[in-house]
């Protein structure tokens, strides 16, 4: 299962300062999709951006409430939702039926749709932007690393190697890979063969399992993974400020 919509992210280890700003919007896309999405902005801004990508189910309130946590890490962040060509950007409750609407999704639309969000943010706050995604937005995160939006670095946790497709020898920035060793969604010899190709192919990247932990383990009810958690925290305000020239907090 992925993040259901009463499941909230964990608090980042390291809290910076509060949420200024925060609230849905629309973007346009290039191909002119309209999506919807959520804004945050920091109060104490770390000068770093991230585009949040969830996972199947789309925009909703687990990764709104992420985008939160973000901003208090000092973040300026924007969660995306993928389905505006197809399901419009009104708000969904749990009648949602996500499969057939992901049935219709294709890599050039969530491109297309992060690219928006990254000029969004850039416009408001110039410096570097990552992506983060979780499961489909996980293993559409790291691709992200091989399109034509000058990343830093992008994030994903469990994202199923399906949706990062072919895109190894394309990659210019880094990865950060946070995986779940009981994840029933995708077996690990899966994440083995994606990391033996960037390994191959002489890329960036680092790869973390969590050793037992089951498929969408970051969530704050997961009281038996809390160590975990805070862990990926860390290793994310690593690899973003490591990536971005800035001192990790």
């Amino acid at each position: 299962m992925c993040h259901s919509t009463d499941s909230r992210p964990p608090a980042p280890p390291v809290i910076t300062g509060q949420v200024a700003e925060h609230g849905r919007l629309e973007i346009t896309a290039r191909d002119g999709n309209r999506l919807s999405a959520y804004r945050t902005t920091p109060t104490n801004p770390n000068g770093r951006n991230v585009v949040i990508l969830p996972d199947v189910r789309g925009l909703h309130p687990f990764y709104e409430a992420l985008a939160h946590r973000f901003a208090e890490a000092g973040f300026r962040a924007m969660a995306i939702d993928f389905y505006g060509r197809s399901a419009g950007t009104l708000p969904r409750d749990d009648s949602f039926d996500p499969m057939r609407h992901l049935a219709l999704l294709e890599a050039h639309h969530v491109d297309a749709d992060v690219a928006a969000a990254a000029a969004r943010l850039r416009r408001e706050q110039p410096g570097p932007v990552f992506t983060v995604g979780f499961c489909l937005g996980g293993g559409h995160s790291w691709r992200q690393a091989a399109t034509d939006l000058g990343l830093a670095g992008a994030i994903g946790f469990y994202g199923p190697p399906r949706f990062f497709g072919q895109a190894t020898m394309a990659l210019s920035a880094p990865l950060l890979m946070l995986l779940a060793g009981d994840d029933v969604a995708t077996p690990q010899a899966e994440f083995q063969a994606l990391a033996t190709g960037f390994d191959q192919a002489g890329k960036t990247y680092e790869m973390h399992v969590y050793d037992g932990a089951p498929h969408s383990f970051f969530d704050v009810t997961f009281d038996d993974w809390e160590r975990e958690c805070t862990d990926a925290w860390h290793r994310i305000l690593s690899f973003t400020s490591r990536n971005s020239g800035q001192v990790a907090a």
